[in-house]
């Protein structure tokens, strides 16, 4: 009897799915909550998917919930659900000086987004030394910084976690001792901070295979059509998203409002940073106008870039349909970018992938408005910041009932290990070409 392959794709996802599980049995014990009490388990599992789904989205106040054992669980899963669990376990293989085999090399290849896979490991290697060593600076510099008022203890502490979570796009933070539910509002004015976060955000979010181009060839001209899309749209994503919530938020009193001009500004990028999948508050985001809500939305649902930290559906699928709009409205039938025709199938994934996404977050949304009796904006908003697993929230997560609470763990997972993914890997992984075609048929369309 000839043995069924299992393909890497499954294989990644039901691993983030054992990972999510053994994490909700950990936090679920009675030692991993601050009280000595057990939380229970399905608040144990939202916890658990989204620090391994590095999302963001939590039932209660990480600090004040969560003892000195759950946080080194939840940074723990934060560290292998942002590098993916393939990076987390190669270090045991090349500390070790195992040969790597073909089976590992196409596991590695899946979870780093590429198809080159006599190369893989090498760039394997790469990310996780440059992702250690980016975490540490980062690590670093917050420890200084908080250092002077908060002591070497608690300044190590918040250093690392806020470091990892930054990098990894999570938006857990440790800082409700001193400001539960808060997150960074405490340190909205503080420029070291606020710059640190963004950069280490930033840099999770532009993906593994951008870094390795941009040190390698250094000059823009010599990088490939993926790495100019990248590069590219994600500087433009930030600073029209910073421009467009300055614009709407500059005399709102309840966010910026108040603030100096520098620190209006400040925040201002800092909101359009963050909405790229890194779930970090510097104010609150229910007293955002509908306006910027809305805008908000838009960027979650677009979120980081492929092979990387973030979540979403990814910058160049966004600027790839945007591009493939532009050119249907010219009358043309190819699209090209930077000299290059991009594949129709790309453009086929590509809206797959977003009617996918927009459908959830308004089915979703639809749920939590008939059975948490919240707005429609605030529902879209919740749903938008699971699928594009940032972790921001106007509030409703705490309002959830048990039916939305497991969708939004769905939602978590799904838009980590992604919906494309998925679908191609556990409906269509073994599937053939099409031998017959029917006969095409004229519709109207418009």
């Amino acid at each position: 009897m000839k043995r069924r392959s299992v393909s890497p794709t499954r294989i990644i996802a039901v691993a983030f799915a054992v990972i999510i599980l053994l994490g909700a049995v950990l936090l679920s014990l009675p030692v991993a909550s601050r009280n000595g009490k057990s939380c229970g388990f399905v608040p144990a599992l939202f916890t658990s998917t989204s620090a391994t789904c590095v999302t963001g989205l939590t039932l209660f106040d990480t600090w004040s919930q969560w003892s000195g054992f759950g946080q080194v669980v939840l940074i723990l899963l934060i560290e292998v659900g942002g590098l993916g669990f393939m990076s987390a376990a190669s270090v045991f293989v090349f500390l070790l000086r195992q040969k790597v085999g073909l089976r590992q090399r196409m596991l590695m290849a899946q979870s780093l987004n590429v198809d080159d896979m006599q190369s893989v490991v090498k760039l394997q290697k790469w990310v996780i030394i440059g992702s250690l060593s980016i975490q540490a600076v980062g690590a670093l510099i917050l420890f200084l910084r908080f250092l002077p008022a908060h002591g070497v203890a608690v300044a190590a502490k918040w250093g690392i976690f806020h470091s990892v979570s930054a990098f990894c796009n999570a938006g857990f933070d440790l800082f409700g001792s001193i400001a539960p539910g808060q997150s960074v509002t405490p340190f909205n004015g503080d420029w070291v901070v606020c710059l640190t976060l963004m950069v280490l955000i930033i840099l999770g979010g532009l993906g593994f295979l951008v870094w390795e181009e941009v040190v390698r060839l250094k000059r823009f001209k010599r990088f490939s059509t993926y790495t100019k899309l990248v590069l590219v749209t994600s500087l433009g994503l930030i600073l029209c998203g910073a421009a467009v919530i300055l614009a709407l938020e500059w005399n709102n009193p309840n966010t910026l409002g108040n603030m100096p001009a520098d620190e209006k500004i400040l925040n201002g990028l800092f909101q359009s940073v963050t909405l790229r999948t890194a779930g970090f508050a510097s104010f609150d985001q229910n007293a955002l106008t509908e306006g910027s809500k809305a805008v908000s939305i838009v960027l979650m649902l677009i979120g980081g870039s492929s092979g990387s930290t973030a979540g979403g559906m990814k910058t160049v699928t966004f600027v790839v349909i945007m591009l493939f709009l532009a050119a249907r409205l010219r009358g043309r039938s190819t699209v090209t970018v930077f000299k290059r025709s991009i594949a129709s199938t790309k453009l086929l994934d590509a809206m797959t992938l977003i009617i996918s996404m927009v459908g959830l977050a308004m089915v979703g949304a639809v749920v939590i408005c008939a059975t948490s009796g919240v707005s429609l904006t605030d529902a879209l908003f919740e749903c938008a910041s699971a699928l594009g697993t940032v972790g921001l929230t106007t509030g409703v997560t705490s309002q959830l009932v048990l039916p939305t609470q497991l969708m939004i763990i769905l939602f978590m997972y799904f838009g980590r290990v992604g919906i494309l993914t998925l679908s191609l890997g556990f409906l269509m992984g073994s599937r053939a070409e099409s031998r017959y075609q029917y006969a095409h048929t004229n519709i109207m369309i418009g």
